[in-house]
């Protein structure tokens, strides 16, 4: 296992050790892990609660986490590495690599039902992909809309998808209309996912072997990928449901998957390059020491610092921001990879302003404050755990102690 190593400093963290805990107490989170950078120095890191609540075991520091959408950051970073070697320009039609979606059709505005489709006007471009701008959606989100019942009717599942490979998924994406014309809104999608087939028809590799030699293997990431091995099976967190999925602080968890019988027991066929991955606390911490010190760590470059400055530049139109049905995130915008703080609310801090971020489904987030100068990293194993309100505490505590 690769120590963490934390430095001291004059920041007292004993607020967040209170406030984690109570949520493992109150039996709201059955684990946790905290991690607050200053610069790309480690200045807190603690783990609270359990590898699973049947047997109690505490909490490991190496245990194993699923990323879910985190994964996304990392496919984004897999991509523009190979922007960075000119192998395609940002406003590239889709097209030009995956020729199925060359033809596409999108819903008419106010569309009625899946009958209601035009030919898109504009092609698919590859930023609009790594913006989630495509027109492409998830099938799941809001599963009353036209486009995710024409999704779950053709068969796409994005919490499921485990019969197609990367190449099979695109295949049927494209067959699918668009939610509106490329470039005009934010949807969610399987964009990432389409990225991650970019990523393979370019390098001429797997997903998953472009991976381990591009990224994983430099920054010594010896516990990411797309499964868990036997060896590892005891590091492997067991994760909870909430019993009321619609109240997220209302006390009680139920285990939500079999860790031996689970999709994770075995190498899958789906490498999901928006939601596949697992990992560590360390190797994670290892991806965003990169980040945060412009594209390299431990003398191995990754990324062009020009490269991460231009993932961190707004995609969206204007006057299109980042929303879903069920959470609000006001004043966030999209860029390469990472949402986007634009603007701040009257009770965000300053320092938030111009953060960059993503989370996973489970309950994995990480996020960047250039103008602070730290990064917070927060984790748990919750089903949902996006956007619950201990990561926003956890991150409300490291601006106010770092300030």
């Amino acid at each position: 296992m690769s120590e963490i190593e934390v430095i001291d400093s004059e920041f007292d963290c004993s607020e967040i050790e209170e406030r984690m805990q109570s949520y493992i107490d109150s039996g709201i989170l059955s684990c946790c892990s905290t991690l607050l950078m200053k610069g790309s120095e480690v200045v807190d890191y603690r783990t609270f609660g359990f590898m699973d609540l049947e047997d109690k075991h505490p909490l490991r520091k190496d245990a194993i986490y699923r990323m879910y959408s985190n994964t996304k950051i990392v496919t984004s970073v897999a991509l523009m590495s190979l922007y960075d070697e000119g192998a395609f320009e940002l406003t590239d039609p889709l097209s030009k690599f995956i020729p199925s979606f060359g033809d596409i059709t999108v819903l008419k505005p106010g569309a009625q039902s899946a009958k209601d489709i035009e030919m898109s006007s504009s092609p698919i471009r590859i930023n609009q992909l790594l913006s989630h701008s495509a027109g492409l959606s998830y099938g799941f989100i809001e599963p009353n809309s036209i486009i995710d019942q024409i999704y779950n009717t053709s068969g796409i599942d994005a919490l499921g998808q485990s019969s197609m490979d990367l190449e099979e998924l695109c295949d049927l994406l494209s067959q699918q209309p668009l939610a509106y014309e490329p470039g005009s809104s934010w949807r969610y999608s399987f964009a990432t996912d389409v990225c991650a087939r970019l990523v393979e028809v370019i390098s001429g590799k797997p997903f998953d072997v472009f991976l381990q030699e591009r990224i994983f293997d430099p920054l010594n990431m010896k516990d990411t990928g797309f499964w868990v091995p036997e060896a590892k099976m005891d590091r492997f967190i067991s994760i909870y449901a909430p019993v009321d999925l619609f109240d997220p602080m209302k006390p009680g968890l139920v285990k939500a998957e079999d860790l031996l019988s689970g999709p994770y027991s075995s190498k899958p066929k789906f490498l999901s390059g928006g939601g596949g991955l697992v990992s560590t606390v360390a190797d994670y911490l290892s991806f965003l020491k990169m980040i945060v010190s412009g594209g390299a760590h431990n003398g191995v470059r990754i990324l062009m610092p020009e490269t991460l400055e231009l993932m961190r530049t707004n995609q969206l139109a204007q006057e299109v921001g980042v929303s879903f049905p069920m959470w609000s995130m006001p004043g966030t915008v999209f860029g390469l990879g990472f949402a986007l703080k634009q603007s701040l609310g009257e009770d965000e801090p300053g320092g938030a302003l111009n953060e960059y971020h993503w989370g996973g489904m489970a309950g994995t987030h990480s996020w960047m404050s250039p103008t602070q100068n730290i990064t917070g990293f927060c984790l748990t194993q919750r089903m949902p755990g996006f956007w619950h309100p201990f990561s926003h505490e956890f991150k409300a505590l490291c601006y106010k102690i770092t300030e």
